[in-house]
């Protein structure tokens, strides 16, 4: 992980294995729900539903600082606990939580790499306990840093003056509209396309066949290949923000890209906006 311009950011599988007892450490899988921890998961941790627990389930948003600090505490979590999150789909969701924790200002939050998939892939022991958690108390800042989000008008302003790169990591065929939303996902939005000027870079293509991710080397290749560069602030956009999340990820800890933002709005907001300007030219 040395390479990596945070290293302390990532984990990986062995790094688990020699500390998932470790008191000072939780092990959270967070996904879209809870299925595949229910089936089985990493001994010693529980499981974060991302549409019930970490969205704000009265209106489109991050949860609020209260319901964040009742999540830290139930799941044992101190402000000063390593929190290693891992989940589904090359960690997306997880991705959004650590997201979310560095908006609340939790210090120590880290990904597993290749998260679940590289779990299982590795063959190594999964199991349908649940531990029993203590509870802890938890403080949350009184200004969560929201540097870290963008919204409807920073997008709007980096596709009209362009002050900043607009990363779009969907798939081609939803950049260039010819699908709304990926097949069998209900979020979706009135038309297809992308925000003016926009760079789609799909978000698997930063990950290994084993969801790991790539060398630094790679990553910017990637990413500067496509005007993309660390010069600039960035702003990047999915469809929800959970694949974004994963692409604010890597720009940030793995690159070290000094001004990235994660506009969780994404297209299922900028696509339903009565005259909102798209494009549909090609990937």
């Amino acid at each position: 992980m040395s390479q990596y311009a945070d290293p302390k950011v990532l984990v990986d599988t062995a790094w688990v294995v020699a500390h998932r007892s470790d008191p000072d450490v939780r092990l959270v899988e967070v996904d879209v729900d809870t299925g595949g921890y229910d089936q089985g998961h990493i001994p010693g941790a529980i499981a974060w539903n991302w549409t019930t627990q970490l969205c704000d389930t009265l209106q489109r948003d991050i949860i609020p600082p209260g319901d964040f600090r009742r999540l830290m505490e139930e799941a044992g979590i101190a402000n000063d606990t390593t929190v290693i999150l891992y989940g589904d789909n090359n960690n997306w969701f997880a991705a959004w939580a650590l997201w979310q924790m560095k908006i609340y200002g939790h210090s120590d939050v880290r990904l597993m790499d290749g998260g679940r998939r590289k779990w299982l892939e590795e063959g190594r022991e999964l199991t349908t306990d649940v531990p029993q958690i203590a509870h802890t108390s938890y403080t949350v800042p009184t200004e969560p840093d929201f540097l870290l989000r963008a919204y409807l008008g920073d997008a709007q302003a980096a596709a009209a003056q362009q002050s900043a790169a607009l990363v779009d990591v969907r798939s081609p065929d939803e950049f260039t509209g010819r699908i709304l939303a990926p097949p069998g996902l209900p979020e979706t939005c009135q038309r297809g396309g992308h925000v003016p000027g926009a760079r789609n870079i799909p978000w698997a293509k930063a990950c290994n066949e084993d969801g790991t991710f790539k060398s630094v080397d790679e990553l910017r290749a990637l990413y500067e290949g496509e005007g993309v560069t660390p010069d600039r602030p960035t702003i990047a956009y999915c469809r929800i923000g959970e694949r974004s999340s994963h692409t604010w990820f890597v720009l940030k800890y793995l690159l070290g890209y000094p001004d990235v933002k994660n506009y969780d709005g994404s297209w299922t907001e900028w696509g339903n906006l009565v005259r909102a300007p798209i494009e549909r030219a090609a990937a």
